[in-house]
């Protein structure tokens, strides 16, 4: 008999056949590169370069933009960086925590189909648990198992993103890798310098998990609110058009923090809400990425 995280890797391979087919960029890697760090040649800069690989000695001399080319690897190694931490519970449908880890495990299936190395980074503000890289199904597996096991501890704080972060850093430390950071991003300020830290060493890419009622708050009358993070309660009259005008605008500038917080880090972060069909959002992150691509 199988066991749950047996089944939804089964059920998600069934999807990610049907739904990515033909959309995979050869039989060993997928629109996500491995990153090779040999350079092998300079060429003039256009406005799609990544400014990271602009060589500015030579860039003065000649008064142009070059930028410097790699060797890219054919094997590459990546990282699912999830936040579990109590604000990831919230969510209709199957929940911020639930999206994100369903998105882990498919995208951590899709790379390793190329032989590819896999390995995950699950925090929860307690604690974390490193999976490390390895490839093949087995190991997609270990990392399904991982990211749906409860969480049992709870906290009273808020989620320690640059903690994440750091961790995440100091973790992949060791060779250049493909990263990607799954989190609602409800924490602390200040996250935006670790994850540019993090940018500067490796390919980052952000999945923001967000629940629509975190952007509009729904009519539901009077209702007692919990914060997730902080256990604070508070009863809330949802039908009042004041409140929620104020709410909306709130979330709206809230919505341009996190944007400034990203451009800041260098990031292009993909926003996800619990509400989307989750394969859908995937295939269209895979078709984003592989336009920045060419």
């Amino acid at each position: 008999m199988t066991n749950a995280p047996d089944r939804l890797l089964r059920h998600l391979e069934w999807k990610l056949g049907r739904r990515l087919d033909g959309r995979l960029q050869g039989s060993y890697r997928t629109v996500w590169h491995g990153a090779g760090l040999d350079f092998t040649d300079l060429r003039a800069y256009t406005p799609e370069d990544d400014v990271r690989h602009i060589d500015w000695n030579v860039t003065a001399r000649l008064d142009e933009p070059f930028v410097r080319q790699y060797t890219e690897d054919r094997e590459m190694t990546a990282w699912m960086v999830i936040d579990r931490s109590a604000s990831m519970r919230f969510g209709g449908g199957e929940g911020k925590e639930s999206v994100a880890s369903s998105l882990a495990i498919s995208i951590a299936r899709l790379i390793s189909q190329g032989g590819n190395r896999v390995g995950a980074i699950l925090f929860d503000n307690q604690a974390a648990k490193i999976v490390p890289p390895r490839a093949g199904r087995d190991q997609v597996l270990r990392i399904a198992r991982e990211a749906t096991a409860e969480v049992t501890k709870k906290s009273d704080k808020t989620t320690d993103l640059t903690a994440m972060l750091r961790l995440a850093a100091t973790t992949t430390a060791q060779r250049r890798s493909l990263v990607f950071v799954m989190s609602d991003f409800i924490g602390e300020p200040g996250w935006d310098r670790p994850l540019a830290q993090l940018t500067h060493r490796h390919e980052v890419v952000v999945i923001r998990v967000v629940d629509p009622a975190e952007l509009e708050l729904p009519d539901l009358g009077l209702i007692l609110v919990e914060d997730a993070e902080t256990g604070e309660q508070l009863l809330v009259d949802t039908s009042d058009p004041l409140l929620r005008s104020r709410l909306t605008q709130q979330a709206g500038a809230r919505e341009e923090e996190l944007a400034a917080a990203m451009r800041k880090a260098g990031v292009d972060a993909h926003r996800i809400t619990t509400d989307q069909d989750m394969l859908t959002a995937l295939v269209d992150m895979v078709r984003r990425s592989g336009r920045r691509r060419r």
